[in-house]
């Protein structure tokens, strides 16, 4: 409970014991000021409540970004693992290929002298 809500409940009864008094003593300004002290305090009162439940909320939006943060470093780490392990594999198999095009350099040429006649053949302009 935050002061505003305390300050509204208190306000509110102090209404409520002034428009009580004042209808057994008979004096009407005494009601009067009585129900709007009542009315007051119940709005300072729901005022109180709707801060109380604003700050809530932030403090909620608050963990959710430090949530979202931590998150989002962890996916860049593993992002940074892969794309680390993606190239080690890569320099393995690229070393594999210039391995085996040397032991076979006959293979490799006629293999390279067909993926250039087919790439060739695909981008003429006529088929």
């Amino acid at each position: 409970m935050n002061r505003d809500q305390f300050r509204g409940a208190s306000r509110h009864l102090k209404g409520r014991a002034q428009t009580a008094l004042g209808g057994i003593v008979g004096d009407p300004a005494r009601q009067v000021r009585g129900a709007v002290n009542q009315v007051a305090g119940g709005a300072q009162y729901a005022y109180g409540q709707a801060r109380e439940r604003a700050e809530d909320l932030a403090d909620d939006g608050r963990h959710l970004a430090h949530e979202v943060r931590d998150r989002a470093g962890n996916l860049i780490e593993d992002g940074r693992d892969l794309a680390r392990d993606a190239r080690k594999r890569g320099a393995v198999y690229g070393k594999r290929a210039v391995r085996y095009a040397d032991d076979n350099r006959m293979s490799a040429l006629f293999g390279l002298a067909a993926v250039a006649f087919a790439v060739g053949w695909l981008a003429r302009p006529s088929r």
